[in-house]
């Protein structure tokens, strides 16, 4: 015991500082929030278009494309297949956004991610929410990013941030997966369970648009085809740390960046 306690004590605080300090270092493969250099397609080739698994990219030959983040994959084929590197995938971490028409990246979007902070949801839960997580049909990747967010390193509750298990218990939902279509009723009755005042939240691509199933017959094309949906938070999975800021972006407690910063 005395060996634990000495061990304990030698490794220190585990948990992250953010948000009161700065956020952890990502790796170096981290595939954050994309930008597209500004002027019209100098090749013409639409490389990028062809290149996306999902969708994503949008564009004609000699015109400059739009990137959805929520039907990106962050996969990065499409800035591979730009001859003319038009399109970079930075390491901003801040993806999510309250609007999902604000998913989208154009060549004047700036490099300035979206303000997601909402008014209500700081009112009613900006010092306690508790959400019920719903799986509809996702791979686990997203819900095992979700659930570092849980562990010593991030601990969560801290922000006053708790996943429940009862949504008779929550505040809200949030919602991985595109959901299947045998998870469509499930999803409906626990969002019913939620007591009023309630937010819903999509995190991942399938969440948001369906990702690689959009289409598809066996899923409803994302939470938003159910539910409303109050914030949208990209990738493929998600980083914790873009799970962590949407989150506390969207209750006030960290300051959305400027529209100038």
């Amino acid at each position: 015991m005395l060996r634990i306690l000495k061990t304990r004590r030698l490794q220190k605080s585990r948990t992250i500082k953010y948000p009161d300090g700065p956020p952890p270092p990502l790796p170096a493969r981290f595939a954050g929030r994309p930008v597209i250099r500004p002027g019209a397609c100098p090749e013409g080739c639409a490389a990028c278009v062809q290149a996306c698994p999902t969708g994503a990219i949008q564009g004609r030959p000699g015109g400059n494309p739009t990137l959805d983040m929520g039907l990106c994959l962050f996969c990065r084929d499409c800035a591979a297949a730009c001859p003319s590197h038009l399109i970079e995938f930075t390491g901003e971490y801040r993806l999510a956004a309250s609007d999902r028409s604000r998913l989208v990246i154009a060549s004047n979007s700036g490099t300035t991610p979206p303000q997601v902070r909402s008014a209500e949801a700081a009112r009613l839960f900006g010092r306690s929410l508790k959400l019920r997580q719903v799986s509809a049909g996702g791979c686990n990747a997203c819900e095992a990013d979700t659930n570092v967010l849980g562990t010593i390193g991030w601990d969560l509750g801290r922000s006053g941030i708790k996943f429940v298990a009862s949504p008779r218990h929550a505040d809200g939902l949030l919602v991985t997966g595109p959901v299947s279509a045998n998870m469509r009723d499930a999803l409906l009755r626990t969002y019913d369970a939620v007591p009023e005042p309630r937010v819903v939240i999509a995190a991942g691509t399938c969440a948001i648009s369906g990702g690689l199933y959009r289409g598809s017959p066996a899923t409803c094309g994302g939470a938003a085809a159910v539910l409303p949906v109050d914030l949208f938070i990209p990738g493929c999975p998600p980083h914790p740390l873009t799970i962590l800021d949407a989150l506390l972006r969207f209750l006030g407690r960290v300051e959305d960046p400027s529209p100038d910063s």
